[in-house]
């Protein structure tokens, strides 16, 4: 091979593709979309907060009266005694309420139990439905508590509950303690399947289009008159990974200066405002609700708490292992597969004669796709163990299991079973590909294939 005609084949692949306003489209436009995607908490809870509601209510049942208190988006008005919530709905829009409650006892069923409706012109939101039956349900429960006449009776209720925070440390190989998070490694396992997956199939499946066009459009017969097909199909392969390279770099690079930028403009400070909302995320970040001063609505940190454990498995994450591994693993099973779909694309003459031939490489890329997503539940598993060493799942599943620690021997016989298979893989697709590229009019077969790879 003459390798001064792969760099310019490379060369050309690569600042074809570049130029193309396509990448420069998909370049840029989707760093925004990660940064949106980081930031659209903040987004929502800065927009979607609305004017202050004020809520006019009748307690028949004697529980909840004088019990609900005002909040940030609900202010209470009580007309127990006064008027009926007939009377109330009649004058809704004269009195300029947003709505009205109405709270009945149970004819059935537990002593000191309620039946609660409201009316409103417009839909009542999540936020405050779940607001209203939070505050119902304590003041029945405290109606209930009061009849057992018992003196603390609520302040024992209080002390019996139990509060577990469960501490988990990580002991490494010197016998240093450090407190670890399990969410963030299966948070970081689930990303860089995603990623992976995504990168080897997009950019594979890229070879495969980029040779059926110019198989298709005849340019590949003026190419292969010059440069040998093995040494085009190398240089494509190579710049087209050289753009991905560069496509990622630049990704991360744009995500994190809008990232930046967009939280200098709204400031983190708006992720911490409103009630319920506020709750329900710090528990989807797996961090307490405690953590959260209600006067101040202040950042607290615990020594022991989620958050602190959280930052603390960010600060002990081996970065430069992670990003190692990534683009070895990316580039080798990159390699493998772009390889044997530029074969594919060789044996046709349309995208659309590629189902057939394609579907025994997606296959094992879907396998390890979904293996990789539920690894962190079990990540020395058997299945989860094997498919991180067979090397047409590795690249995904092995990602997957670093972050919670992969022994140096299991990494190096991982990259080195999927080297071999990739150069096993060129070899085979260079013998398809040096005759199907001039084959036309012809839909190949698998036995076809078969036949190529024997010829001499």
């Amino acid at each position: 091979m003459n390798f001064r005609i792969i760099r310019v084949i490379i060369g050309r692949e690569y600042m074809t593709r570049v130029k193309k306003k396509s990448f420069l489209v998909t370049t840029f436009v989707v760093p925004v979309l990660f940064a949106l995607l980081c930031s659209i908490p903040a987004l929502i809870l800065t927009l979607s907060k609305g004017k202050d509601k004020t809520i006019a209510y009748v307690d028949e049942s004697g529980y909840v009266s004088g019990k609900l208190e005002d909040t940030k988006q609900v202010a209470f008005e009580d007309f127990t005694g006064h008027l009926s919530a007939e009377e109330l709905k009649a004058q809704m829009d004269n009195l300029d309420f947003d709505g009205i409650l109405l709270i009945t006892p149970k004819a059935e069923g537990k002593e000191a139990d309620v039946n609660v409706t409201t009316y409103s012109t417009k839909p009542v939101s999540v936020e405050i439905k779940e607001m209203l039956t939070q505050q119902i349900e304590e003041a029945v429960e405290d109606y209930r508590l009061q009849q057992y006449e018992i003196d603390g009776l609520k302040e024992i209720m209080q002390d019996v509950k139990a509060d577990v925070q469960i501490v988990t440390y990580t002991i490494d190989e010197d016998g240093e303690e450090k407190e670890t998070s399990s969410e963030v490694f299966m948070i970081i396992s689930m990303l860089l399947s995603m990623i992976i997956y995504m990168f080897v199939s997009m950019f594979a499946g890229t070879v495969m289009q980029s040779v059926i066009e110019e198989k298709s459009s005849r340019i590949v017969e003026v190419l292969v008159s010059s440069v040998k097909a093995i040494e085009l199909m190398i240089g494509k392969i190579v710049g087209v990974a050289l753009v991905a390279l560069t496509q990622f770099f630049l990704w991360i690079v744009l995500t994190v200066v809008l990232v930046g930028a967009f939280s200098s403009i709204v400031g983190f400070d708006k992720l911490v405002e409103g009630s319920s909302s506020t709750t329900q995320m710090m528990e989807m970040a797996g961090m307490d609700s405690s953590m959260m001063d209600p006067s101040t609505m202040t950042m607290t940190m615990d020594e022991h708490s989620e958050l602190g454990a959280v930052l603390e498995t960010l600060q002990n994450i081996n970065y430069v292992q992670l990003i190692v591994a990534f683009v070895l693993f990316f580039v080798l099973g990159y390699l493998l597969y772009a390889s044997l779909f530029a074969a594919v694309g060789s044996a046709v003459d349309n995208e659309a004669d590629t189902n057939q031939l394609v579907l025994p490489l997606t296959i094992p890329l879907m396998i390890g796709f979904f293996v990789g997503l539920y690894a962190f539940n079990s990540p020395d598993s058997q299945l989860v163990w094997w498919c991180s060493m067979i090397p047409f799942t590795s690249p995904i599943v092995m990602l997957s299991r670093i972050p919670f620690g992969v022994a140096t021997w299991e990494l190096i016989l991982s990259l080195g079973l999927l080297f071999l298979t990739f150069l096993g893989g060129a070899w085979v697709s260079a013998k398809i590909y040096k005759v199907g590229i001039l084959m036309y009019g012809k839909k190949s077969s698998f036995k076809d294939l078969w036949k190529w790879i024997r010829m001499k």
